[in-house]
């Protein structure tokens, strides 16, 4: 988070005054920044994130270069410094941490190093300990303009035996320019500095409990109440926090702890690009839920009843219904087999490709554009399920109709991936259609070669894949655009798993506004054939392949997308002439 953490005192003799404060640094630290500035290393490296420029250095002085130091800094003379108003010493270098995983670091010191940000924080900690105050001058406020930054603030008291009132004013100041990023985390900043507060609190009130039981002084101020008041301000008027609390590790608890809350407070709130409009599979995705509950509902009352109507079993009747339960040793031996198995499974369409070989791939991948039912026969029905899921990725979601594994063929109306033990006979004109492709999984004579726990691609080598279609698939022949698009993608090894994969879904997404547009206007305009020509042409599908997958993949519009197209063709406004 680009923001600045610091902790202000109003002091009784100099007034609102910076004691600490925590900054973001994105730049590397210059060298030899540990050792002191030289002429030649004077150039501040700053970066200008979120509209706040972080300096890159640490000023660490000597004793001995003090006198410099006073001269060059943005913050207060010495001279205007008392106790209460100083936090680290003449020549102390400050805090710094590191964060490895993303190379920022954060640096604690009295002021910040640079003259603007001195001047955020300046004006910042002023209006958190004078105009800005919430009502009983404790508690949290926010403020800030574009200019100067916004900034939440938390007032608050520490008790102290020789102030008046018994009490010094302090606040906690976090400072940012971006406004709604501030606000989000206004719930997340009030419990941790909150907590803060309470710690340095409780230290504190130990340390006054203890002097007031040592040596009261509420009853000694009333011993002297016609003394002048200047006289009784005697140089006890200005302690260090350090002293109130009685903590000399003060400084470095709160770097730590204002380091956390910057990095936890940054890394908790991300920023997601919005979409718009939901897509065509996500609103299939919503339909086929809405199907689910209604189904799932309906099956809830009937079971009900069900069970109303059913009578009941007598303990013989119910132990002989329980024998029926299978318990031969195939059972047994799936379950000691479930791991080999899980690992004999498809990881993606590049491992698929892989492991077909590129001309079987681009028959079956073409098939599965083309809405051909694909019929997979396997023993295993894990690596068909995986087989499905990756290939299901080429697809809509409104265009899969899945059943993973079934011990009879189901016809292609029914489903387009279709999983099949090896027993099953396929019918004759099935393996002959043009419309179907089948993959069978055999297994390969040197499946001894490789043990059953081996991982990788060789948990695929003990199957020999065999892809047949009674319409084969010329390598010479074109295709669909999409599929030359898909393979060009999976062939090329500079891009990852991952960036393969949004690729697909850019396509997918490009080629179903193809499919809006023709749906549009052939089904709810009703234009001529020509027109359509012309429209394809336009869209770059004039080919047979791309019109026959137009037409398959319009089967996957939602109902919402058709319903909406077909409710403002018949309104009364739709049918008024066009000028």
């Amino acid at each position: 988070m680009n923001a600045i953490v610091a902790l202000c005192h109003f002091c009784e003799l100099h007034g609102p005054r910076t004691l600490f404060c925590t900054e973001v640094l994105h730049a590397p630290l210059p060298q030899g920044a540990g050792n002191g500035d030289s002429p030649g290393q004077g150039e501040q490296a700053e970066e200008e994130e979120g509209g706040i420029q972080m300096s890159s250095r640490i000023r660490a002085h000597s004793p001995a270069e003090g006198a410099s130091a006073e001269s060059s800094s943005p913050g207060p003379k010495k001279s205007d410094m008392c106790e209460g108003c100083r936090s680290l010493a003449a020549g102390h270098p400050g805090y710094i941490s590191h964060d490895k995983e993303t190379s920022i670091k954060y640096v604690s010191h009295q002021h910040p190093n640079h003259p603007q940000l001195f001047s955020i924080v300046r004006q910042a900690c002023v209006r958190s300990l004078s105009c800005e105050v919430c009502p009983g001058r404790e508690g949290p406020i926010f403020f800030g303009d574009e200019q100067h930054g916004f900034v939440f603030s938390h007032t608050f008291f520490i008790k102290d035996s020789l102030a008046r009132g018994f009490q010094r004013w302090y606040s906690i100041i976090a400072i940012m320019m971006d406004r709604i990023y501030l606000i989000n985390s206004w719930p997340f900043l009030l419990g941790k500095i909150r907590g803060i507060i309470d710690e340095l609190q409780g230290k504190a009130l130990k340390v006054f409990e203890a002097e007031q039981f040592g040596c009261p002084q509420r009853a000694q101020r009333m011993n002297t109440a016609f003394t002048p008041f200047l006289h009784q301000r005697n140089g006890n008027a200005a302690r260090s926090l350090t002293s109130l609390t009685s903590d000399d590790n003060l400084w470095a608890c709160l770097h730590t702890s204002f380091a956390w809350l910057l990095k936890a407070c940054g890394s908790r709130l991300t920023e997601k690009l919005l979409e718009g409009a939901p897509t065509e599979d996500t609103l299939v995705q919503m339909e086929k839920l809405a199907d689910l509950e209604e189904e799932s509902e309906s099956w809830d009352n009937s079971e009900a009843e069900e069970e109303e109507k059913a009578p009941v079993l007598s303990e013989g009747a119910e132990g002989r219904e329980l024998t029926k339960c299978p318990t031969d040793s195939s059972l047994l031996s799936d379950c000691g087999n479930w791991q080999s198995r899980k690992l004999s499974v498809f990881k993606s369409l590049r491992h698929m490709r892989q492991v077909l070989g590129a001309q079987s791939f681009r028959m079956l991948a073409w098939h599965v554009l083309m809405g051909n039912q694909v019929i997979w026969k396997s023993r295993d029905a894990d690596l068909v399920q995986s087989a499905f899921e990756v290939l299901r990725t080429m697809l809509p979601v409104g265009c899969v109709r899945v059943i993973p594994y079934s011990n009879q063929y189901e016809e292609a109306y029914r489903c387009n991936f279709l999983g099949l033990s090896p027993h099953v006979q396929i019918p004759a004109h099935v393996l002959s259609s043009e419309f179907a492709v089948v993959v069978e999984a055999h297994t390969a004579p040197r499946s001894g070669l490789h043990p059953a726990g081996c991982e990788g691609d060789q948990s695929l080598s003990k199957y020999e894949f065999v892809v047949t279609s009674g319409s084969p698939v010329a390598a010479d022949r074109v295709g669909p655009t999409i599929l030359n698009k898909m393979e060009a993608a999976l062939t090329n090894q500079n891009l990852s798993v991952g960036v393969v994969d949004q690729c697909l879904v850019c396509l997918k997404e490009e080629w179903m506004n193809k499919v809006k547009v023709l749906f549009k206007f052939t089904k709810v305009d009703s234009r001529p054939k020509e027109d359509t020509q012309k429209l394809l042409t336009i869209l770059g599908a004039s080919e047979e392949d791309n019109v026959k997958l137009l037409k398959f993949w319009m089967t996957g519009l939602s109902k919402t997308y058709k319903s909406h197209l077909m409710s403002t063709v018949r309104s009364p406004t739709a049918s008024e002439p066009r000028n």
